[in-house]
């Protein structure tokens, strides 16, 4: 009997082990994804031409997105080292408190990718913004400032008007220089606001896609935790076992 209680014993420790050193190398890796999220995401914030541009254009709730982000990745780069040490001293209570915090970081990330997607893509929530900013601009145009701030956009993005060389043409006004291929010279047929859109999802599409990696990291932690927490009860309900 003592003999078979030793060997359920020894594979159980065996296991305990296994998740628990895993369950380690999970969270150095989910501190590293963090990381490089946090240094993503205030690179976006802090990049002096993209503000410039969001600023112009007056487009800066697509900021919203990512404070979110920058935040969760302080948190979950926090929150990474409580998983290490919750591992490794096989604490249920640290790691009933780390399961809650991957509830709460798979929840905040993904709200805060959506969020960000909400203002940085086809169709969404930033559209409607650079539209209404453009064709402002494409009304004063004869304004030095207006012109200026289309002139730069044309230019750099490769387009013309807000939705194409139509805005120009419904307002009676010459196409600019800018809104014409350099090389061919022929009109850009492509609106700002559609090629702006891809230019910002360009930008945010790293971005997103850590953040979906730190989330699914959340998901596994928590899993690992839990399996960890359910071994580590039934290792003690063995000892009190074998003392009796």
């Amino acid at each position: 009997m003592g003999i078979g209680y030793g060997a359920a014993d020894e594979q159980l420790e065996k296991q305990i082990g296994c998740v628990k050193y895993t369950l380690f190398c999970f969270n150095i890796i989910a501190w590293m994804i963090s990381t490089a999220l946090f240094a993503l995401t205030v690179w976006l914030r802090a990049e002096p031409g993209f503000n410039d541009w969001l600023r112009i254009l007056e487009a800066q709730s697509f900021y919203i997105g990512v404070y979110v982000l920058i935040a969760i990745s302080i948190i979950m780069m926090a929150v990474s080292f409580l998983g290490c040490l919750s591992a490794l001293m096989e604490n249920t209570l640290a790691l009933f408190v780390f399961i809650g915090t991957q509830i709460f970081g798979f929840v905040a990330t993904v709200a805060g990718a959506a969020i960000l997607l909400q203002y940085s893509t086809i169709n969404s929530s930033l559209q409607p913004l650079l539209n209404v900013s453009l064709r402002r601009f494409v009304a004063t145009s004869e304004y030095t400032y207006s012109n200026y701030v289309l002139t730069m956009i044309q230019e750099n993005i490769g387009c013309c008007g807000a939705s194409g060389p139509w805005d120009y043409l419904d307002l009676r006004q010459p196409l600019p220089s800018s809104c014409r291929d350099t090389v061919s010279g022929n009109a850009f047929f492509s609106g700002c606001v559609d090629e702006l859109t891809w230019f910002f999802e360009g930008k945010t599409a790293w971005i997103v896609g850590l953040a979906m990696v730190m989330a699914m990291l959340t998901v596994i932690c928590g899993v690992m935790s839990f399996i960890l927490v359910q071994a580590v009860k039934k290792e003690e309900e063995q000892a009190t076992n074998y003392r009796r």
